[in-house]
């Protein structure tokens, strides 16, 4: 059924609830999932954060790193196969050419990120791959619970 499960995460609740959901299945189904992390650079270059010392893009993909290891760790408690990437873009493109290059058959991903107000029911990113994927998305609130599937 589902043998490579892509998770992106950007290290919010939602994102760490589809990262649990995502180790069950992978489980269950002795899938291998791909733990991605995008640290986000649009077309202004990546965004200083307060109290970081050092490049944004610098600070960005260490944090990204720090997500992917978190659920790479858990896998490994789960003994489920894992492999992880960080990259720098825009996260629904960076998402969508990482899951068509690992060629994923389903994508679990929470309800919405670190995204600001304008982020309302669903991410930005997660409408964007849901919209855009070649492959199901699962959809995953911070409670656990699948929010709905796509394609």
């Amino acid at each position: 059924m589902y043998e490579r499960i892509l998770v992106p995460t950007d290290g919010s609740s939602h994102a760490d609830a589809a990262a649990d959901t995502a180790l069950e299945l992978a489980s269950a189904l002795d899938a291998t999932v791909a733990a991605l992390s995008v640290a986000e650079t649009g077309p202004l270059g990546a965004v200083s954060l307060p109290g970081d010392t050092g490049s944004a893009e610098a600070v960005l993909g260490e944090r990204a790193d720090e997500f992917v290891t978190q659920i790479a760790d858990q896998a490994r408690e789960r003994d489920v196969s894992i492999t992880t990437e960080v990259r720098q873009g825009v996260p629904v493109r960076e998402v969508l050419e990482y899951a068509e290059e690992i060629d994923a058959d389903l994508i679990v991903m929470g309800t919405r990120g670190r995204g600001g107000i304008s982020r309302m029911m669903l991410g930005s990113v997660t409408e964007g791959v849901t919209r855009h994927s070649d492959c199901d998305v699962l959809v995953v609130g911070r409670d656990g619970n699948a929010v709905s599937t796509a394609p």
